[in-house]
């Protein structure tokens, strides 16, 4: 694989695909980044965007995670006191699922986003940027009927980190397309370049495969999950005996939470799959690939509760370093 399939493996959008294909010329030392609110422990959503990290750290990216404790401020997540001790914690967290803590550099907004430059270019941005604009690239963080003014500030800031942290690739999950269009409109308005973007996929609800799988509405996976709470959530999520599901009664499109998952976060981590079963149904399968996998359910070689309970196995695998480490917070 060479380093622009690798850097673009498994991404919904690449924006724009000539940038990152100049990137991919010579990746050693660029600089790509995530941002994060400090949330508490790493969920699903944070490990698929996570394992884009670790592929660009393989391809030869210099990663740097944004602990974003004013963006959780501005969003009502706490005092700065509560935000940071939960980015310390976070911070040891993404270690233990797999990031090189020698080629990651992490980063809280606080560090400079409260210095007069950064504040002034935050004002200059405000003066170049409608509500209506600043309203539709946060979307996707506000919570309720009744946005606050914080909330509108919040992806011009967004906007400026990618300035800030001198980045050479933005990196986030589909729902900070609307941001990263924003950053590329308002940043030469301060004679700043713009960067290309590389977004990762949403994850389908687990149990329902419509919509978006949320860690704050309904039911989704994260480092906290037990082997035991694992297997509970995969035996219960949606998968049915096809790789592409029908729509459900009210024509909802529907997606293969399980198989997205096996897309998404197991084949990027592990050379191969290995599905036990007894010797009276076949015995053992062994998948190099994605689609070989997917192709066994599709066709019914592979049964939806075999596939479930692989992915079991692999997701504690996965997430057994970062519940140990939790643990360790704890206690």
């Amino acid at each position: 694989m060479d380093d622009y399939d690798l850097i673009t493996r498994n991404a919904a959008e690449v924006v724009t695909e000539d940038e990152v294909r100049a990137l991919a010329e010579d990746p050693d030392g660029k600089r790509a980044y995530v941002g994060y609110e400090p949330s508490g422990v790493l969920h699903i959503g944070h490990m698929l965007t996570a394992n884009k990290l670790i592929d660009l750290q393989e391809a030869g990216f210099e990663i740097v995670i944004l602990l974003a404790d004013v963006h959780a401020y501005l969003n009502d997540k706490g005092t700065f006191e509560e935000i940071r001790e939960t980015a310390d914690r976070m911070r040891e967290q993404f270690v233990a699922y797999g990031l090189d803590e020698d080629d990651t550099e992490f980063v809280l907004g606080s560090d400079y986003q409260l210095d007069e430059e950064y504040v002034l270019d935050t004002h200059a941005l405000e003066l170049e940027t409608t509500l209506s604009r600043a309203e539709r690239a946060m979307s996707e963080i506000q919570r309720g009927s009744n946005p606050k003014v914080s909330q509108a500030v919040y992806p011009l800031m967004q906007a400026l980190d990618i300035e800030y942290l001198d980045l050479d690739l933005a990196v986030g999950g589909l729902d900070q397309r609307k941001v990263h269009m924003l950053a590329r409109e308002v940043l030469p308005t301060l004679d700043y370049e713009v960067r290309p973007a590389v977004h990762t996929p949403i994850l389908a609800d687990l149990t329902s495969g419509v919509g978006k799988m949320s860690s704050s509405d309904g039911v989704t996976i994260s480092m906290e999950d037990t082997e035991a709470d694992l297997r509970e959530k995969v035996n219960k999520a949606f998968c049915p005996p096809t790789a592409d599901p029908e729509p459900d009664a009210e024509g909802n499109e529907r997606e293969n939470p399980v198989l997205q998952i096996f897309k998404y976060h197991v084949f990027p981590r592990f050379e191969s799959v290995v599905v036990e079963r007894p010797e009276e149904y076949g015995g053992d399968l062994e998948y190099d690939d994605y689609d070989s996998l997917a192709d066994d359910v599709d066709s019914g070689e592979l049964h939806p509760a075999d596939a479930k309970g692989a992915l079991a196995d692999y997701l504690d695998e996965l997430v057994a370093p970062g519940r140990e480490k939790i643990a360790e917070q704890r206690s």
